[in-house]
């Protein structure tokens, strides 16, 4: 767990500030952003973390954007438990902020894992659990989702529910993951239940440990006013499922 007390950066023991681009000269999705390990872009404050998103002038790698933040990476990789996260989000068309995770053996340039020699499988195949997204286009709604190679990108594995307090109030996002399903809450409100008829690699790559991310990236649908705008966390919580093989190791 991590519940961010104290202030200035946050801890390096848990959290890995990945910035690499990982094809070079972007991020995926068509992000415009760069991700950053400044305080500017991440700190934590009065009991809280703030990862930060906001409009200037960076060069980082070779490249020259116009937006900021951060995206950070869990030291921390488990098969099966639950998380919570308590937190504000941002507001404003074209951000999209998320709380998620991924196979800790995804072959991707620069995420923590991958640095640690696990990067052994290319995305989808290692697994995406979206245990919240929230786009600024669509005020208040949090979706949660889930990408496997059977589907991906435009997935037809989510679902969601209003929060009408989601970008002004702490609101509580859960995510229960055991050997046959995952269920997606807030506030203990579930609005989206994976559990796949048949069981296999193509659509259930989640028997394999997974890891945390938090972050906001920006679209190229920001709006031209957009200053600044920030992903505030109370605190995560992980409750690893005790199993035999835990036991014995």
């Amino acid at each position: 767990n991590d519940e961010f007390e104290g202030n200035g950066s946050i801890d390096t023991s848990q959290w890995h500030h990945q910035t690499q681009l990982p094809n070079g000269n972007s991020w995926f999705n068509g992000e415009i952003q760069h991700y950053t390990d400044r305080l500017d872009n991440s700190y934590v404050s009065n009991g809280t973390l703030k990862i930060v998103a906001k409009k200037e002038t960076y060069t980082d790698q070779g490249h020259t954007k116009d937006y900021t933040s951060a995206r950070l990476n869990s030291k921390y990789a488990f098969t099966y438990g639950k998380i919570e996260a308590r937190a504000k989000l941002p507001e404003g068309v074209g951000t999209w902020p998320a709380i998620w995770m991924l196979g800790q053996n995804i072959d991707e340039l620069g995420a923590y894992w991958q640095t640690q020699g696990y990067g052994s499988t290319p995305w989808p195949q290692c697994g995406e659990i979206d245990i919240m997204e929230h786009w600024g286009s669509n005020q208040n709604y949090v979706q949660s989702a889930l990408h496997t190679p059977s589907s991906y990108g435009g997935t037809i594995n989510h679902g969601g529910q209003y929060i009408p307090n989601a970008t002004s109030q702490f609101n509580l996002y859960t995510l229960e993951w055991n050997e046959e399903k995952m269920i997606f809450s807030v506030n203990g409100n579930e609005h989206y239940t994976y559990q796949p008829n048949n069981q296999n690699m193509e659509t259930w790559p989640f028997n394999s440990p997974q890891f945390l991310l938090m972050n906001i990236a920006i679209e190229p649908g920001i709006e031209s006013n957009f200053i600044q705008t920030e992903l505030e966390i109370d605190y995560i919580r992980i409750y690893e499922e005790i199993t035999l093989e835990n036991k014995l190791n």
